[in-house]
């Protein structure tokens, strides 16, 4: 992880290039289907031109040693990466900084960080990679706090220990998705959890905001490879479960860490199970003449028990400008892969049964090869999206996703819901925009489907604008029976949707494990639950 060359207000590296034909694509695309004569360009503010204010409480002696407060650290550590954080990170606006970035070597350090905060009334703010898109990381603290320090995990980032036998490793939590790979590939091993901000999220990170991987069957969520977890409380006592490959011992305490969001402590390392690196790989693209049709096959699949590693249902327009398909035709990527046998015949029983649901294949479709043009053109678009999300905001665009989890029995009227208020929203503000959806996840009872909206903002207002789409949308989801969210988290900006798809009888319970470990309610308030309501 290159972290000097961060970018302290958007996505990734500040040096990163997109290619010039898949941007200009994309633009010319856009300047037809939304009717932009010219784009609003906005110019991102230099680090230069940063003026945050002065950290509102002095640090021990002690803590000195290890936090920091540099300007572009903690502008970089206001946001997440949300189309609201980037926003106000291009235009500049920090209300909300953190007074110090803390970089803790060990969990002595922490407690010292602990004691601090609840004896001087300070926030802290677990930290991983930042690519939060959920208000999860932004230091919005009630005003009867002294102040806020975030807490940067970064030195917690080796592999401590691996365990061949039982297929598994002791893992920091600081570890970056791209570096726990590198250190794992020596054993021929993989966590094989591979969320889309695998280079900028970290194993803490995961556990914490229960992320979701690539991989569209059987381990999609990083629960299903937590073995156990340690976790350091402000009250002094660690959670530390023990190594089991499955108990029926009562509620379980790695579960319970799942999902906190940095709420119950800060977690230091977890053992994670782990699987031999996949040798054997197949993949096929079919085409879909609508995108009810590609669910229906996507539904036959989940139930089908062949469990592919990839079935990306992607809508005509989001393939299209992504470089797939003919801007008509949904396009299904479907892909199979092992460490252990032959998966060719996998996907021609999967191909099949796509083709008896209406699709048919692609031209670029081969079974000789290990992955055909489309699925590694999706791959690579995959991973440009993040950048290509702040370059459309920097020409005045609103670019954002949100993403759910519905049953198959009401997903076609769930769907068509979401559409429609979507674009009543968009009209309702005078705006032209698109809205396009993906599966990233089937289950035999229900996808996860991705929505993606871009519009054209009024310069000054995108804010304004996207958050009112957002609202429409999210009462949607609760309303017909959606989830907030899937694997982006609750956070701070879905925490009152959270609070209605959850029982009133669960919200208190949670508040009282909280009270438990964190009397002073000194970590991320704000987050995930709130103390007052």
């Amino acid at each position: 992880m290159d972290y000097q060359n961060r970018n302290f207000w958007g996505w990734g590296y500040k040096d990163f290039n997109l290619p010039d034909d898949a941007t200009a694509r994309l633009l010319n695309a856009l300047r037809m289907g939304l009717g932009i004569k010219e784009f609003n360009k906005i110019q991102p503010v230099t680090l230069n031109q940063l003026r945050l204010r002065e950290p509102r409480f002095k640090l021990t002696e002690e803590l000195t040693l290890f936090c920091s407060r540099d300007t572009e650290q903690r502008a970089g550590h206001s946001y997440g990466k949300s189309f609201r954080d980037v926003w106000r990170g291009m235009n500049g606006i920090f209300p909300n900084p953190p007074d110090y970035v803390a970089y803790p070597k060990n969990e002595n350090q922490i407690s010292t960080l602990f004691d601090f905060a609840a004896t001087n009334h300070i926030a802290l703010i677990p930290f991983g990679g930042g690519s939060s898109v959920c208000g999860g990381v932004e230091p919005l603290i009630p005003p009867h706090y002294n102040g806020c320090i975030t807490v940067d995990m970064l030195h917690f980032d080796k592999v401590l220990e691996v365990d061949k036998t039982s297929r598994s490793a002791r893992i920091q939590a600081g570890i970056f998705g791209l570096d726990l790979e590198q250190q794992l590939k020596g054993y021929g091993l993989t966590l094989r959890h591979f969320p889309q901000s695998l280079e900028f999220s970290t194993l803490g990170g995961w556990i914490a905001t229960r992320s979701g991987g690539h991989f569209a069957t059987l381990f999609t969520h990083i629960d299903e490879f937590v073995q156990s977890v340690r976790m350091m409380t402000p009250t002094g006592g660690i959670l530390h479960s023990r190594r089991l490959p499955g108990s029926g011992a009562g509620p379980s305490e790695e579960r319970l860490v799942c999902g906190s969001e940095g709420t119950l402590g800060i977690i230091t390392e977890a053992w994670m199970r782990l699987q031999d690196i996949p040798t054997c790989k197949a993949t096929a693209t079919l085409l879909f003449r609508d995108f009810a049709k590609g669910a229906e096959a996507c539904r036959l699949l989940s139930q089908s028990g062949l469990n592919p590693s990839n079935a990306r249902l992607i809508s005509a327009l989001e393939a299209f400008s992504n470089g797939l398909g003919d801007g008509v035709h949904t396009v299904l990527i479907l892909g199979f892969e092992s460490a252990h046998f032959a998966v060719d015949d996998n996907l021609k029983k999967a191909t099949a049964l796509c083709l008896d649901a209406g699709g048919t294949l692609s031209a670029n479709a081969s079974f000789e090869k290990t992955e055909d043009p489309d699925a590694m053109e999706w791959k690579k678009s995959f991973i440009r999206a993040p950048y290509i999300r702040d370059l459309l905001m920097c020409h005045g665009l609103i670019a954002e996703t949100f993403e759910t989890a519905v049953t198959w029995d009401k997903f076609t009227e769930f769907h068509n819901a979401v559409e429609q208020g979507v674009y009543c929203a968009l009209k309702q503000q005078g705006m032209q925009g698109i809205i396009t959806c993906r599966f990233t996840h089937i289950y035999p009872d229900g996808p996860a489907p991705y929505y993606t909206v871009i519009a054209k903002g009024k310069p000054g207002q995108q804010l304004e604008e996207w958050d009112f789409i957002k609202k429409t949308v999210s009462e949607i989801l609760i309303e017909k029976g959606g989830t907030i969210t899937h694997h982006h988290a609750v956070g701070r900006d879905h925490r009152p949707y959270y609070k209605m798809q959850s029982s009133a009888t669960f919200q208190q319970m949670l508040k009282h494990a909280k009270t438990t470990v964190d009397a002073g309610w000194i970590l991320n308030p704000g987050a995930l639950i709130n103390k007052e309501a």
